[in-house]
Parts: structure tokens; sequence; C-alpha cells
């Protein structure tokens, strides 16, 4: 059963970076094509990126455009988002997911990624202030 858990979120200034991973435990996360996604407070859930299990390939959303690399380390079982040039309005709780039927092939994977995915982690909160 696998379990997913964020870690690296917190406060920093607008226009500041900040780098997010994902550690899967209870599977290898290399039979898993992963993505990130975010949710503010009364806003709907948002696909970000997404990284194909095996060869890196990678996809990303609208939101955040020219702001995110998603990467992955499957020795170490984990997925990374750096995330640059922060703004207030990306304050949201960040979240790693996947799925086995979850397959990141374009851009078009993205959005779904806000569905109902079977893995979720818990989230890490990202906080952009001044």
């Amino acid at each position: 059963h696998l379990q997913l858990v964020e870690s690296g979120g917190g406060l920093v200034q607008p226009g500041g970076s900040l780098t997010l991973t994902c550690t899967a435990s209870g599977d290898t996360l290399d039979n898993y094509d992963m993505g990130w996604v975010r949710q503010a407070p009364g806003k709907e859930r948002e696909g970000l990126a997404c990284i194909h299990k095996s060869d890196g390939e990678r996809y990303y959303g609208d939101s955040m455009a020219g702001q995110l690399r998603i990467s992955r380390d499957n020795a170490k079982n984990t997925v990374y988002l750096e995330m640059t040039g922060l703004k207030p309005e990306d304050t949201a709780v960040y979240r790693c997911t996947t799925d086995v039927y979850y397959y990141c092939t374009s851009y078009n994977s993205v959005p779904l990624l806000k569905s109902d995915l079977d893995y979720f982690g818990e989230g890490t909160l990202v906080t952009v202030s001044s």
C-alpha cells in the first residue's frame, strides 16, 4: 500500500523559492507516474505538473507556468517540485499524487491530476507573504 509524505513547505517572501519533497513508502515509486497538485482555501484543486515513471518525461500545467520544475529520484523513492518566483496567490497546500491508472503522457495529463486519484499525501502548506 503506497503512502506519500510531503515536506518542504513554509513561509517564503514574494519572489522566493522553495523545493518540495514527496517521499514514498510501502511501494516503489518507479511503478508510478507522479504528479503534484495544490489547493488554496476556497478554490478547487489544481494539477501542476507530472513526471513519467522511468524516462523522466515531464509536463506542466498553465498554473505557475515557468515557475516549476518536477523531478524524481527513484533510488530514493522521492519526487521533487522546485518552485521559483513565488507570489502571494501561490499560497496553498501542495500535495503529491498518483494512481496505478494515471499516465503522464502529455500536457493534457496535468489537469487529470485534480481528479480523485488513489494516492495523495497529506500535503505541505506553502505561504507566500512579506
